[in-house]
């Protein structure tokens, strides 16, 4: 009787957390500019008047911190030169590289519009932040759809989780730093809000419902995958009874009164497992799919590191936004009645 051994080589991930934060913010950063943009047609004092100080931070801050977290994921900032000096329409890197900086400047220019109370500029760069957002979208979930070597990852409903989830995550942001805005959270529309939540469950419901019929046909191979991954690894199926749970205690906090939202409590609660679901998503998607071998059994064992590529840079990324929701939160408590006294809306 002959054994044979069989050996898989283990291998380092190649998307470190970083990856993990930036997609996070990137996500938030876009779907927190739609929802300002939309606010922008809305008339002063409305419902979608009241959202957008808040949108508008949440954009300012997300729209500032996602591009440091992918210089630091690319480890040398000057590889994002090399995008523009051989640029490669063919490739969705390389058509980010164009994409996210028209992105940041017009998330950047919206806010300053906002800052000085011009309407009629507002809604000019609003149709323009709100095309270059859904670009964003596109390209950002686009680019880790291509990688067919990763059956979890090739999927066309992985960019349409990516938005729902970013969608959902960032009204969460928007529930956390209104808070700290003038008036706090009793001045948001409650009622808005929660159907601004209800579009994103109710889309990833649809979503969920649509990836189960294509793959119990045999026609994504992602579906396949998770399945197995399901059957074999009591981890996998921690994270899928997790995101189960997650979305029941959305759906539940969603079914109460709408006016409960802009309680202290109820609103911190909410806006944590919002911001939850697109983290622990990603986290999900990008670190614990690396721990699938491309061939072969088993898993990976992933161990985060604690420096600057793990917890360390993780910690940096969260006392950035921290920063800067304090910084732009101070300035618009600060110069409120600046703004109140502007000249009339044109």
């Amino acid at each position: 009787m002959e054994i044979i051994e069989l050996l898989t080589p283990h291998y380092e991930v190649a998307w470190l957390p970083w990856a993990v934060q930036y997609f996070f913010l990137v996500g938030i950063a876009t779907c927190s500019a739609l929802i300002a943009a939309g606010c922008a047609f809305s008339a002063p004092g409305s419902a979608g008047d009241r959202l957008l100080p808040a949108a508008v931070v949440v954009l300012a801050v997300s729209a500032i911190a996602a591009p440091v977290s992918l210089l630091a994921d690319l480890h040398q900032p000057g590889r994002f030169w090399h995008f523009f000096v051989h640029f490669t329409p063919w490739s969705w890197m390389s058509l980010g590289a164009v994409l996210l900086p028209a992105f940041v400047t017009l998330a950047l220019a919206f806010c300053v519009a906002w800052w000085f109370n011009h309407r009629g500029l507002l809604r000019v760069l609003g149709i323009l932040l709100i095309t270059s957002a859904l670009t964003v979208l596109v390209y950002s979930g686009s680019e880790v759809m291509v990688l067919k070597s990763r059956p979890l990852w090739s999927t066309p409903f992985l960019p349409v989780n990516f938005a729902l989830t970013a969608w959902l995550a960032a009204l969460g942001a928007i529930l956390l730093v209104a808070r700290w805005l003038p008036g706090g959270t009793t001045l948001l529309p409650a009622i808005l809000v929660r159907r601004l939540v209800w579009i994103g469950i109710a889309g990833s419901i649809i979503t969920a419902l649509a990836w189960l019929v294509t793959g119990m046909t045999g026609q994504d191979a992602s579906f396949i995958q998770a399945q197995r991954l399901f059957t074999e690894f009591p981890a996998w199926r921690m994270s899928f009874l997790g995101s189960i749970a997650t979305g029941l205690a959305v759906i539940m906090l969603m079914s109460c009164s709408p006016q409960r939202l802009t309680g202290p409590v109820y609103s911190l609660v909410t806006a944590a497992l919002l911001l939850a679901s697109g983290w622990v998503f990603r986290w999900v998607i990008f670190m614990e799919a690396q721990e699938v071998p491309k061939y072969g059994a088993g898993l990976y064992l992933y161990e985060m590191p604690l420096g600057s590529d793990g917890l360390l840079g993780m910690l940096g990324v969260l006392g950035l936004c921290i920063s800067l929701i304090a910084i732009v939160t101070w300035l618009i408590g600060d110069l409120r009645q600046h703004i109140q006294n502007a000249r009339p809306l044109v």
